[in-house]
């Protein structure tokens, strides 16, 4: 299986800006009815580039946890900071710094 938030070497991104690469953050405790597009909305006064949901492969549903992504570790940081404990869908977001995760 290869999906971004499980291999550490997806295109670059491992979560450091270090040459240039993308940060990216770990949100948890999302509301299962939360898409990419409306995590992505949550975090667009910190410079949201992209977001991610994971998604279970055998029913299409989402897993309650996703990564969005910033230009740069400043964002990333101010991100952490803003919204971690805030509600987004009725729930209380759990938001860390995304540790990159070794292939099974």
């Amino acid at each position: 299986m290869s999906a971004p938030w499980w291999d550490n070497d997806y295109n670059g991104r491992t979560g450091s800006d270090s040459k240039g690469q993308e940060s990216r953050v770990y949100v948890g405790n999302l509301p299962y009815r939360a898409d990419e597009r409306s995590l992505k909305d949550s975090f667009a006064n910190y410079g949201a580039v992209s977001s991610e949901i994971a998604v279970d492969s055998e029913t299409g549903r989402s897993r309650g946890f996703g990564f969005v992504s910033f230009q740069d570790s400043k964002s990333a940081s101010d991100a952490i900071k803003g919204m971690n404990g805030q509600d987004i869908g009725g729930r209380n977001v759990t938001v860390q710094e995304a540790q990159p995760r070794s292939r099974r």
